[in-house]
């Protein structure tokens, strides 16, 4: 009876252990924010926050090893269960051929600044044709919009940039707001750096580093090398120079 009674409270510990991890770890999840106040919000297709240009023509260009990509804002909206979205264009080229283009849908907050990524169409090439669409999304029929930048981040906030549970859930853990960002563009300082993951992907982890007035300014692979307002004869404008976009 003795050895029962042991094996019994040895039990009763180990599933109450058990409930106690179950408990935290479930806590732990549930501090990725994924509500965010959407329809609260008079959503804008032009403006920017500190970390977030959402103005026509603005582009980006950065490149690493191999890889070039380049980041524009369309004279072009498309609109997503009822909210009008503006486009943004992403282009990467891997070892000069192009490899993804993408267009991303974005909104900003006229009341707080925050800025809402409402899905993407993506298509993927292999030899100059579109060969799949692997991450595609859009914030209707039970997705919904994620935040892709908040006005007033802070210091180890968790928030979901995507939420479409069949095709995407990447999420942004903010771990550094005072980073300096080394770049062929110059160097900045302030910026705010964010660890990237997703639950359907536990393999994925990527960090990426955001400059105040610009934008993305590095990831894993990729650094800045140009950045500004884009101008009839395809070159844009940086710091009073113009330069050619041309991949």
């Amino acid at each position: 009876m003795k050895a029962i009674a042991i094996r019994t409270v040895i039990a009763a510990a180990a599933a109450a252990a058990f409930s106690v991890c179950a408990f935290d770890a479930a806590a732990q999840e549930s501090q990725w924010q994924d509500e965010f106040g959407v329809s609260k919000c008079a959503l804008q297709t032009s403006g920017r926050n500190q970390y977030f240009v959402l103005e026509l023509g603005y582009q980006t260009l950065l490149e690493g090893p191999g890889t070039r990509l380049l980041v524009t804002v369309l004279d072009e909206t498309k609109t997503i269960d009822g909210v009008t979205t503006r486009a943004v264009e992403e282009r990467e080229w891997k070892k000069g051929e192009l490899f993804e283009v993408a267009r991303d849908y974005y909104a900003i907050c006229g009341e707080t600044g925050d800025v809402f990524y409402f899905g993407e169409e993506v298509d993927y090439y292999e030899h100059g044709k579109v060969t799949r669409h692997d991450g595609s999304w859009v914030a209707e029929k039970g997705n919904r919009p994620g935040l892709v930048m908040p006005a007033k981040p802070r210091l180890n906030m968790k928030y979901y940039r995507e939420i479409a549970p069949a095709a995407a859930m990447d999420r942004a853990e903010i771990v550094s707001l005072d980073e300096t960002c080394l770049t062929p563009a110059g160097s900045f300082s302030n910026c705010m750096k964010i660890r990237e993951t997703s639950p359907l992907d536990p393999t994925l982890l990527e960090y990426k580093w955001y400059a105040p007035g610009i934008g993305l300014a590095a990831n894993d692979t990729v650094r800045l090398v140009k950045y500004g307002s884009a101008t009839a004869d395809g070159s844009y404008v940086q710091g009073g120079r113009q330069a050619s976009i041309d991949p």
